[in-house]
């Protein structure tokens, strides 16, 4: 097992000693929406991203087993366009930048383009963390390897449901439906457990603010995208997505939280095999493992081996999750209305040049906490529709804005001029409002869907 502590060690700690001025990574996955409410089509998506790599000059990065090209990336920037699960769900990741503004002109200047092609076949991209046409979408993987498995994988929950005490949502296909806005901060070994601890206790805040994903399936939440990983086969095992049940301690205590989180895929001869979680601890120490294969044609029942390059195939999606790169991914939140799309980022860039002050605010607060509720259940509980009775709506407001002041001072001692992205978010909290919460009422007053595809889908 020493062996495997330092394979652990390695992949994600040691990055984090290394000191590096702060660099930023932002991602937004945005859903691709067929206007005429008809199927998005796969063929129109590729023929608006071959205009887009010929405009621009990307250059190819990936294919799918058709041939069709899925990924593609500008050499100089590191700026990427692909196709999150499905075609209808496309995302732009942004090369690592130090300006929150630079990167959102070259966001701009990509979604522009993009817009202007979709809309020669009536198609929008639009700010929503649910496609609006879930329902009449194919919501088919992306045909190759990867996507194959995780469909193939998360289709697997029926073996369990009766078996296992969970809840198991009717929706495995919900990647291909779900679009999010991540980003990925430098996180340097000293602040890990802080930034952790602290970023997590912030997670029902955040949900008050960016809740964006509403599906008719589930009315009582605002942001349903949490919930559908966590009752998914993601979630088989609770480590493996959303908050850490309770605070991490040391780096000795999360080196153990990684051991006990699951691996449920791995490679052999260039195919993928998933299988039943099984926690890296137990997964590094068995001699087999049996497992599922798509031979070309029909999945096979194969055993294997577990080797140590096995570990890049732990595949996590915590709220904050520590990467291989030595950084944190923020994953919470909900792909945001177009004109707010950095909104995400700037929260968290600001907020990580304030963590001691974050974290005295919030060990202190008794707006949320100190009501007999953890992080992880008032998380649950600020993603609906209707807040708990115990909080008071007026304190909510008045710790939102000193959360957003935070940022914004943070922002500010960066010297960037990037602390009006926190504009939209003030809005927010003296209203206690989010996209879906604006959008609900909206269709209620009148307003209709397609209204709301529009007006998410402005820059």
């Amino acid at each position: 097992m020493k062996e495997l502590d330092r394979a652990i060690y390695d992949k994600y700690i040691a990055p984090t000693e290394k000191k590096r001025e702060l660099s930023i990574g932002v991602e937004i996955e945005m859903p691709v929406v067929n206007l005429s409410g008809e199927p998005v089509e796969v063929k129109t998506v590729l023929a608006v991203s071959e205009a887009f790599r010929s405009f621009f000059g990307f250059d190819v990065q990936g294919r799918d087993d058709d041939g069709n090209v899925n990924s593609i990336s500008d050499k100089a920037s590191g700026d990427n366009l692909s196709f999150d699960c499905c075609y209808s769900n496309l995302e732009l990741s942004m090369g690592i930048g130090k300006d929150l503004n630079e990167i959102h002109e070259r966001f701009k200047k990509f979604y522009t383009f993009l817009q202007g092609e979709f809309a020669k076949y009536g198609y929008t991209l639009t700010g929503m963390g649910i496609n609006p046409n879930y329902a009449v979408n194919y919501n088919n993987p992306v045909p190759n390897e990867r996507y194959r498995m995780l469909y193939h994988y998360l289709h697997s929950y029926r073996k369990y449901q009766f078996e296992l005490d969970r809840r198991f949502h009717e929706f495995p296909e919900f990647g291909t439906f779900t679009s999010a806005s991540q980003i990925q901060l430098d996180v340097e070994n000293d602040c890990l457990i802080d930034t952790i601890n602290t970023f997590g206790m912030l997670e029902p805040y955040k949900s008050v603010l960016f809740a964006n994903s509403y599906l008719p399936e589930y009315p009582d939440y605002l942001c349903v995208r949490n919930m559908l990983w966590e009752r998914s086969m993601q979630g088989f095992n609770p480590h493996n997505v959303g908050m850490f049940s309770q605070k991490l301690g040391s780096i000795d205590e999360l080196l153990e939280y990684i051991k006990s989180q699951s691996i449920y895929c791995t490679i052999r001869g260039g195919r993928y095999i998933d299988f039943e979680p099984i926690s890296v601890r137990e997964y590094f120490s068995r001699d087999t493992v049996q497992g599922e294969e798509f031979d070309g044609q029909q999945y096979k029942t194969v055993d294997f081996s577990p080797e140590k390059s096995d570990l890049q195939y732990l595949r996590t999606f915590k709220f904050e999750d520590l990467t291989f790169r030595g950084t944190i991914e923020y994953r919470s939140s909900c792909c945001q209305p177009i004109k707010d799309v950095m909104t995400v980022s700037a929260l968290h860039t600001g907020l990580v040049g304030k963590l001691p002050q974050l974290k005295e605010l919030l060990e202190n607060d008794n707006v949320i906490y100190g009501h007999g509720y953890s992080s992880l259940e008032l998380q649950d509980m600020l993603s609906k529709t209707k807040l708990p009775d115990f909080i008071d709506t007026q304190s909510l407001k008045e710790q939102l804005i000193k959360i957003l002041d935070l940022a914004k001072q943070g922002l500010k001692e960066r010297a960037k001029h990037e602390e009006h992205y926190l504009d939209a978010l003030y809005r927010r909290a003296e209203n206690l409002t989010n996209p879906a919460k604006q959008m609900l009422e909206g269709i209620k007053n009148g307003k209709t869907l397609n209204d709301f595809i529009t007006l998410y889908s402005l820059v």
